[in-house]
């Protein structure tokens, strides 16, 4: 019997033609022409002021901290529920993550906690748009002007997904991508950061050029540039941005795709949720998404670990997901919690990720749905 992978990254056919040609040219640091049309493609497709492509999203969140001029002992409110890079780019700002809890619904930021969250010290809030399913952004953008803060947006599961129409990481002032293999285009690493004010631009192009204004002089504006601003190297090679210009080109297809298989899991486990087993993911009326996870809610930790088992005994690869960062040693040490993380927590406990992926056929599908299924029975 063959194992059903959790995740086999797209290959899409032009990836070596373009790596070829980047060989080729000789040229194999950043910012060369296939950064540049991977800079064009997200600008016209998202609609963000600026697009700017980064080694990973790791840098692009760290890119968002320091452009929002954290400094030591500021707060920024986000979920515990998320990844560590978005907490790891506010604490080595000095500034200290403030954690609320989540939706029940749709594992993202309880919107009508935030307020109560915030202080004297509060200057951002970092949404996380879990499994590409927006975050409530008209009240958060509500509560950020009301109180004069940055909305700062992780959209790293997010690409193609919309909130009322309008691209995830093009809503708040800042946005990250992700291309890691593990999501659904990828560059092998690689990430970027989405500018949506323009007062924002130079700065954030000075950041990712080491803290130089080189973008500048290579525009011609001024005749030799210089080290004008705190920055590092975000930089990815163009070898990267060949791979991840193929897979951009086609998106499209990766999206349908995935979403093909996400709505057949879902009509698939239907009567499970019916019977009160497990629960489905919530998708709400005024998001699309773009089929990054497909994920159930078990009864309780003892079930979820019991499945997990079971669906590896049937060749079947399975993972959950965080664990929450207020639990982590660095969460206890760096952040804190406002209120009870009760979702958080029992979320934590409970999620399962099943093997998603562009291209899973229709075998592959069946079998997953057939050995979840065959668990529940057993269990029966």
């Amino acid at each position: 019997m063959t194992n059903i992978p959790f995740n086999v990254p797209p290959i899409q056919g032009r990836e070596l033609e373009y790596l070829k040609e980047v060989l080729n040219s000789k040229k194999l640091c950043g910012d060369g022409p296939f950064t540049k049309r991977c800079h064009l493609w997200l600008e016209q497709k998202l609609k963000t002021q600026r697009a700017l492509l980064t080694h990973s999203c790791t840098a692009a969140l760290e890119m968002s901290a320091m452009l929002a001029n954290l400094e030591p002992g500021d707060e920024v409110i986000m979920p515990s529920y998320t990844f560590v890079s978005t907490a790891n780019a506010v604490a080595l700002r000095g500034a200290i993550p403030v954690f609320v809890d989540v939706r029940p619904d749709t594992v993202n930021i309880d919107e009508n906690l935030i307020e109560a969250a915030i202080t004297r010290k509060t200057r951002a809030i970092f949404v996380v748009h879990y499994a590409g399913v927006a975050c409530e952004m008209d009240r958060i953008l509500e509560i950020a002007k009301k109180h004069n803060l940055l909305v700062l947006e992780d959209a790293a599961q997010g690409l193609l997904s919309t909130y009322k129409g309008r691209a995830l990481g093009t809503i708040g002032q800042l946005g990250s991508l992700s291309f890691h293999e593990t999501k659904n285009v990828v560059a092998g690493e690689g990430g970027a950061l989405l500018i949506n004010d323009p007062a924002l631009v130079e700065r954030a192009e000075i950041i990712r050029e080491k803290g130089t204004d080189r973008s500048r002089f290579l525009r011609g504006q001024i005749d030799k540039y210089t080290w004008v601003d705190l920055g590092s190297s975000y930089l990815p090679s163009e070898l990267n941005a060949a791979v991840l210009l193929a897979q951009l080109e086609d998106s499209e297809s990766i999206t349908a795709s995935r979403l093909k298989v996400w709505n057949d899991y879902h009509t698939g486990l239907k009567d499970l949720e019916a019977g009160e087993n497990l629960r489905r993911p919530t998708i709400p009326a005024n998001c699309t998404h773009n089929g990054h996870m497909y994920y159930v809610l078990t009864k309780s930790l003892e079930v979820r670990t019991e499945l997990i088992e079971f669906l590896k005994s049937r060749g079947v690869s399975s993972v959950f997901h965080y664990i929450p960062l207020h639990s982590a040693p660095a969460g206890r040490k760096f952040a804190r919690a406002h209120g009870t993380l009760r979702h958080t927590d029992e979320i934590s406990e409970r999620l399962v990720r099943l093997p998603m992926w562009s291209g899973l056929d229709a075998a592959a599908e069946s079998r997953v749905l057939e050995s979840v299924h065959d668990f529940y029975r057993s269990r029966s």
